[in-house]
C-alpha cells in the first residue's frame, strides 16, 4: 500500500512533465512559424499617400512610382526573379524604372513580393489603369500615317507628346491622386488578357495582355522589347514596366 501511494504521485508528476514539454514544443513551433512568415516591411513599395476612389466606389492603393531597377534586382538577388536588370553609368538604379519586362517576368515579381511581404499586390486591370491615368493623358490616341508622303503630318500630330527616352521617376506628371509618371515613356502591364480574334480570354491560354500608356496597346506575354511585337493604335510602346496596386492598405 505504501509503495502504491508513493508511485501514484510520481506517475502524475511524470505525466505533467510530458504535457509541459509538449506545450513548450507547440509554442516554440508557433513562434518559429510566425517569424518565418513575418512581413519584411522594407520591401513594401512606396504607395501614393491616399487610395484612388474608382467610379465603382472601390478604393485602390496604387504604387506612387513605377517599379525601379533596384527594387527589381532585389527580387533577382533573392532568387525570385530570373532576369537581372542593368543600368547605364549615368543612371541611378534606385530611381530608374525597371523596363524590358515581359508578362512572365512580372508574374515572377508578383509571386515574390507577395511571399516576401505577406501582401496582396497585383497588377491593375486595364479599366483601373485608364481611370487613374485619365487626368494626365491626352484625350485621344496619337495617330500615325504609314504613307511616306505624310511623314510631315505624323511628326506634326505627335509633336508635344511625352519624350520616349527612359527618364528617372518623377520626370513626368503627377495625377490628382498623387500617382507619378502615368503619362511617361513606360507602358505598364495590366492583368487583362487581349484575346484578339479568338475571343478566348482564359488566363491559362492568354497570348497577350493590355498595357497602359499614352494610348491603348496589347503585347505578347513573352515580349520584353515592345518594338518587336504588339498591337497598338499609334506609335508602339517605348518601354515595358510595371506598377503595383492593392485593395489593402500597406
Amino acid at each position: 500500500m505504501t509503495v502504491t501511494r508513493i508511485l501514484k504521485p510520481a506517475v502524475k508528476l511524470s505525466l505533467l512533465s510530458v504535457v509541459l514539454i509538449v506545450l513548450v514544443a507547440v509554442l516554440l513551433g508557433a513562434v518559429l512559424t510566425w517569424r518565418g512568415t513575418e512581413r519584411n516591411l522594407s520591401l513594401v513599395p512606396e504607395m501614393a499617400a491616399s487610395p484612388v476612389t474608382l467610379s465603382t466606389g472601390a478604393r485602390l492603393y496604387v504604387q506612387k512610382y513605377e517599379l525601379t531597377v533596384a527594387e527589381w534586382n532585389t527580387c533577382h538577388a533573392d532568387g525570385g526573379c530570373s532576369l537581372r536588370l542593368r543600368t547605364r553609368p549615368d543612371q541611378d538604379a534606385r530611381v530608374t524604372p525597371a523596363t524590358g519586362l515581359s508578362y512572365v517576368d512580372v508574374t515572377e515579381y508578383l509571386n515574390w513580393i507577395n511571399t516576401a511581404t505577406g501582401g496582396n499586390f497585383r497588377l491593375p486591370t486595364a479599366a483601373e489603369w485608364a481611370e487613374m491615368a485619365r487626368p494626365v493623358l491626352p484625350e485621344e490616341a496619337d495617330p500615325l500615317f504609314t504613307d511616306p508622303s505624310l511623314t510631315w503630318a505624323s511628326a506634326y500630330l505627335t509633336k508635344g507628346l511625352p519624350a520616349r527616352a527612359l527618364k528617372p521617376q518623377g520626370s513626368f506628371s503627377t495625377s490628382p491622386d498623387g500617382i507619378a509618371d502615368l503619362d511617361g515613356s513606360v507602358w505598364e502591364w495590366t492583368q487583362d488578357c487581349y484575346a484578339g480574334a479568338s475571343g478566348d480570354d482564359d488566363p491559362a491560354r492568354c497570348p497577350a495582355y493590355f498595357v497602359g500608356g499614352e494610348h491603348v496597346a496589347a503585347m505578347s506575354y513573352l515580349i520584353r522589347d515592345p518594338a518587336r511585337g504588339g498591337c497598338a493604335v499609334g506609335s508602339p510602346p517605348a518601354h515595358l514596366g510595371m506598377r503595383l496596386v492593392s485593395e489593402d492598405a500597406t
